[in-house]
């Protein structure tokens, strides 16, 4: 049985081997199903974790069976039994992506975008996504971040130590000595500090590269870990994971470790970027994808409309819904952007349009009520909801609601190739310029 299932959002996954549907089914072997079942029902969520429902559902179709649907999170599942489901974003590139190693591309640099993903030295170009999943890739991303450790040097630092030695050195535990040395004169239990890389950061980077050496399919990471193993030959590796970590702390001396903190959570705490909890060996590095894409838009939109003179702000702040008795419901849109007086409000929705106005494309009454408050508050009739490219809309003329009232607010649709960012916020930065 393959090990690792390669789906897409908004697939479905059967266990029904005799179902011959559509493209967007993807089968998976009864016993491996069953496993990814078994997940979704261990991994519930609470006030501080995200409940695996939020993105895998399981529902039952006619002549089909059970089917588990995918939305919302992009990322890589393990299971248990070493079985992976890997899902990559909806990202529609005009033509077939052979292997989706486009789509792993993209989904990278998407990812790059975020300030709280950990890794901002890896090299997409450099990344074998071709021949590596995403746990793989991940797992490359952190070896780079630990070669770029090793080339500006590993940290040492005065560490304290405590031994039974044959002369005296530093200062004497006088209990411990007593117990340890009640028949042997000749030694004293002491402490004392040595200048040496063996601290905590240094002990859980090597932790994690032990772990990674046992989990990585991939013979290219095998042998960078081996390599970089050498460079913490001096080091204990880390045996209590929260104690270690608690003695970290992060500032101009240990800089460098702040990427690799998080990720090491990540690897040897099974910690995710969304949080699950669960009672299994299982592991689930998934990423909104909401937030994903709200990211990259941001970032992109600064690189685009920044040097053409416009003020780009992301999750603006400062507009409430109400202001009497006090200020209640905050209002954030995810960008608003300013040039000479004249204000537009933009809004990102990691969500698939259609091509049917009679059911208004698939937009969301409930985006269209925020989108209209948001042009009151902010006193411009201009706001614009991003949708990513799909092939349903491609070719589509644009979209607009006018309010029909004094200040005649317009909501305009604008669908972003994501596979191609630049092209795609140039023309939306001309056609906002035309309105202006």
């Amino acid at each position: 049985m393959d090990k690792l299932l390669e789906v897409r959002e908004f697939d479905y996954i059967i266990g029904n081997a005799d179902y011959k549907g559509y493209d967007n089914y993807k089968y998976l072997e009864s016993k491996a199903f069953n496993g990814l079942g078994d997940f979704i029902h261990e991994f519930a969520g609470d006030d501080d974790n995200s409940d695996v429902l939020e993105f895998m559902r399981i529902g039952y179709k006619r002549n089909i069976g059970d089917v588990i649907s995918i939305r919302n999170y992009v990322g890589l599942i393990q299971m248990k039994n070493g079985f992976q489901v890997q899902v990559l974003p909806k990202i529609d590139f005009g033509k077939q992506d052979d292997g989706n190693v486009e789509t792993k591309k993209v989904f990278l640099k998407m990812l790059r975008s975020m300030k709280n993903f950990p890794s901002k030295v890896f090299n997409v170009a450099s990344l074998k996504v071709d021949k590596m999943n995403l746990y793989e890739i991940f797992i490359n991303m952190y070896l780079q971040e630990v070669r770029h450790l090793v080339k500006r040097g590993i940290r040492s630092n005065y560490v304290l130590q405590e031994e039974n030695l044959k002369f005296y050195k530093g200062k004497l535990l006088v209990n411990e000595h007593i117990k340890a040395n009640l028949a042997h004169k000749e030694r004293f239990y002491v402490s004392y500090e040595e200048f040496h890389p063996n601290g905590p950061e240094n002990r859980i980077v090597k932790a994690t590269l032990e772990k990674l050496q046992k989990l990585t399919g991939s013979a290219e990471n095998s042998k960078e870990i081996r390599q970089l193993l050498t460079a913490f030959e001096l080091v204990d590796s880390s045996t209590n994971y929260d104690k270690d970590f608690s003695k970290v702390v992060i500032n101009r001396n240990t800089k460098d470790y702040e990427m690799l903190m998080q990720w090491s959570k990540v690897f040897l705490m099974n910690k995710s970027f969304t949080t699950f909890t669960g009672t299994t060996n299982s592991r689930a590095l998934l990423f909104p994808m909401e937030s994903v894409y709200e990211s990259y838009i941001a970032q992109q939109m600064k690189r685009v409309f920044c040097p053409a003179g416009w003020d780009v702000s992301s999750q603006d702040k400062g507009h409430y819904l109400f202001t009497e008795p006090k200020s209640l419901f905050a209002l954030r849109p995810d960008i608003v952007i300013k040039k000479d007086g004249y204000t537009v409000i933009l809004d990102t929705k990691w969500k698939r349009l259609h091509n049917n106005e009679r059911n208004n494309y698939g937009i969301s009454q409930t985006d269209m009520y925020q989108m209209y408050a948001y042009s009151k508050k902010y006193k411009t009739p201009d706001v614009w909801l991003l949708y990513p490219m799909n092939e349903d809309m491609r070719n589509h003329a644009s979209i607009e609601f006018y309010s029909g009232d004094e200040d005649n607010t317009c909501v305009r649709v604008f669908f972003v190739d994501v596979a191609h960012i630049e092209e795609s916020l140039d023309d939306l930065k001309e056609r906002i310029e035309a309105l202006n």
